[in-house]
């Protein structure tokens, strides 16, 4: 692609409902291929391909460094969008904003631009390798000021195919992350295509082995030690509300393809007395059911984007308390949508009936994808929290998931 037409194409980004109808072009392209290719996993690099090409890629990174400046909400409304047909290259696409937003929330003015620029200019693709709980991965000082990186990470979504890497990795003196980033094909860096879970098979999530890996000062986005700003801390918000919306859009994508089986194939259950399903009282009030499930996590993962966006706004001024509140709202999203996409995508099979459950229609990815990627962080300690806040008005303690 030429740059006068990656130009044009910026260009008609920078409006909210362009950004929305080419969202819904992408997402009729990858619902084309869907089934098949959660069949098949691997990795789905045409798929990669046609979301570089989208220009969505830069859609939150901010204007001074070519991107379009959007709002998260904006971002989050596209994803559901996408996660409704293809919840895993949705969560690769999501991945990416992750570690743009790691750079804008960690990183110095002169490192936005040192990742960001480039980011555009050359159409970079990046990757997550910044997993808190995996601390094998270990970081030393070097004796030219950078850090020698040496160990494996494991969950890396997006890692596969990626161009830059986000990571942290454990010093064990201070007892605390050092978080970088560096480009995928380093010297020392491999990626490993190992990921073979049962849902969300497309994510890229391999193990990246850092094997004497040298990371220059100016790659180091957070020294181990560092005490985050409650802006800063807002990087977990936004990694939550990535789940959010993945698990609203499942919620969304099942209950649309149970409606749609149930209107073009179902048959009536003997002893309903009516000809069609769709006429059956108890598949209607069953669907109503589910709606109502669907519809508040809808709702909430708006309600959240908003504040994230106006806590955003509010910069380096941005208190310890108003980034409670934004964990507080986010934290309900997640346990309603959670329990959206699990039970939507499991439910919809006692409405569809047993013909539903061939292979060619692939409905079963819904709930296989919902069940592995809910598992990311347990729920019960989101709703520890909203009880704790109900009860006493604490805030969630900053941490990589609160």
């Amino acid at each position: 692609m030429s740059n006068d037409n990656r130009n044009a194409g910026a260009a008609l980004l920078a409006d909210p409902a362009e950004v929305d109808r080419t969202t819904e072009a992408l997402a009729h392209a990858l619902d084309e291929t869907a089934i098949a290719r959660d069949q098949r996993g691997g990795h789905a690099h045409e798929e990669r391909k046609l979301l570089r090409d989208s220009g969505l890629l830069r859609l939150t990174i901010p204007r001074e460094h070519g991107g379009l400046g959007h709002p998260y909400a904006l971002f989050f409304k596209g994803l559901r969008r996408l996660a409704q047909v293809d919840s895993a290259l949705a969560h690769v696409y999501a991945f990416h904003h992750l570690q743009v937003a790691t750079v804008l929330l960690y990183g110095t003015p002169a490192q936005h631009a040192q990742f960001l620029r480039p980011t555009v200019d050359k159409r970079l693709f990046w990757g997550n390798a910044l997993n808190p709980n995996d601390k094998r991965t270990l970081a030393t000082p070097a004796g030219d000021g950078g850090w020698r990186i040496q160990g494996p990470k494991s969950y890396c979504s997006g890692s596969v195919g990626s161009d830059m890497l986000t990571f942290s990795a454990w010093h064990e003196p201070s007892q605390a992350l050092l978080i970088a980033a560096l480009p995928s094909r380093s010297a020392g860096v491999t990626i490993r295509s190992d990921w073979d879970a049962f849902g969300q098979k497309q994510t890229d999530s391999g193990t990246v082995e850092f094997n004497a890996v040298h990371v220059g000062d100016h790659e180091v986005l957070v020294r181990p030690g560092t005490v985050l700003s409650p802006r800063a801390t807002l990087r977990a918000q936004i990694a939550q509300l990535i789940l959010v919306n993945l698990y609203a859009g499942i919620a969304q994508g099942a209950l649309a393809q149970g409606l749609r089986y149930t209107r073009e194939s179902s048959r009536p259950f003997f002893a309903s007395g009516v000809f069609r399903a769709v006429d059956d009282p108890y598949v209607q009030q069953r669907y109503g059911e589910l709606s109502v499930r669907v519809r508040p996590a809808e709702v909430l993962a708006d309600i959240a984007a908003q504040g994230l966006d106006q806590a955003l706004a509010r910069g380096d001024a941005l208190t310890a308390a108003e980034r409670g509140d934004v964990a507080i709202a986010v934290a309900q999203a997640k346990a309603v949508a959670h329990r959206a996409a699990i039970e939507v995508s499991s439910q919809i099979f006692e409405l569809t009936g047993a013909g539903s459950t061939t292979a060619r229609l692939g409905l079963d990815r819904f709930w296989r994808n919902a069940r592995v990627h809910t598992l990311h962080d347990p729920l019960d300690y989101k709703l520890r929290d909203l009880g704790r806040h109900a009860l006493l008005g604490e805030h969630p303690a900053p941490t990589s998931y609160s």
